[in-house]
């Protein structure tokens, strides 16, 4: 499950709540940078970019300390590269979703023989949930922080999503919610604190959920079968998230690419029957 997916709709849905965290400040106009810089984005999923009203604030959520090339250095060229479009004050920070040892979720600057670049890291883990319990935007994030009882935690923010009193934000509040909230709990203690009915009803679980199990078979269908023909894919694309479970459920029965033309001609047989 990509968490970093989840974390960049949560501040590009709620871009104030998340100026007003990281920055400490108000701000009435907030801007998504949707822009590329004057290269290609460097994991683009994970990274989000708030313009205020005289600064940029750059949002890069991790999971893995490990990448391609080294966070720090990563950061350091977005810090350039943002600089040179924009011309104004650049406020980095990157957001450690699961608790870790690896020295570089502790370092905070990018050093080498000329240069030095400096940024703000935020440990989840470390963080009073106090905040994150009082706006609904960060509550999603709250599991993941500071707690001498996390079912207790994991009980208050279930508490806190179904007061939520907007029925389409409660839903994605609460799909949002389970998704991270399984980088520290089991699936089955999700379940009994946050309502399945209301997750699965969020568009942004759905939204979720549909892309990893099409992410899943079309990998395994690369991987079983090399090279298959476009037109096959295109089917693919096109099925339901019940379909594409009901296809991974399958996928180990089939011997040859004629088994999967097969099931998905039977599929659209049912639909128009």
């Amino acid at each position: 499950m990509n968490f970093d997916n989840i974390c960049k709709f949560l501040a590009e849905e709620y871009p104030k709540e998340f100026v007003r965290w990281l920055l400490t400040t108000e701000s009435t106009e907030v801007k998504i940078l949707k822009t590329e810089l004057s290269l290609e984005p460097i994991r683009a999923d994970s990274v989000t970019f708030l313009q205020t009203a005289n600064r940029i604030l750059h949002i890069e959520f991790q999971t893995l300390t490990i990448s391609n090339p080294p966070l720090p250095f990563r950061i350091l060229d977005y810090s350039v590269r943002l600089k040179r479009q924009y011309r104004c004050p650049i406020t980095q920070v990157v957001i450690f979703l699961q608790e870790t040892s690896n020295e570089i979720a502790f370092l905070s600057e990018y050093v080498d023989e000329t240069t030095i670049h400096r940024y703000r890291v935020v440990r989840l883990w470390e963080q009073d949930s106090g905040l994150f319990l009082d706006i609904p935007a960060l509550l999603p994030l709250a599991p993941l922080t500071r707690t001498d009882s996390p079912q207790e935690l994991l009980a208050q923010v279930a508490q806190r999503v179904a007061t939520i009193p907007n029925r389409d934000e409660r839903q994605n509040i609460a799909g949002c919610t389970e998704i991270l909230a399984g980088l520290r709990f089991e699936k089955n203690l999700i379940r009994q604190f946050l309502r399945e009915d209301i997750m699965q009803e969020s568009v942004i679980y759905q939204d979720i959920v549909q892309k990893e199990a099409l992410k899943w078979v079309k990998s395994f269908l690369n991987r079983r079968f090399s090279n298959i023909d476009s037109s096959i894919i295109e089917r693919i694309d096109r099925l339901s998230t019940k379909q594409l479970e009901a296809l991974r459920e399958v996928l180990f029965d089939f011997s040859q690419v004629t088994d999967v033309v097969t099931w998905l001609d039977q599929q659209e047989e049912s639909q128009n029957s």
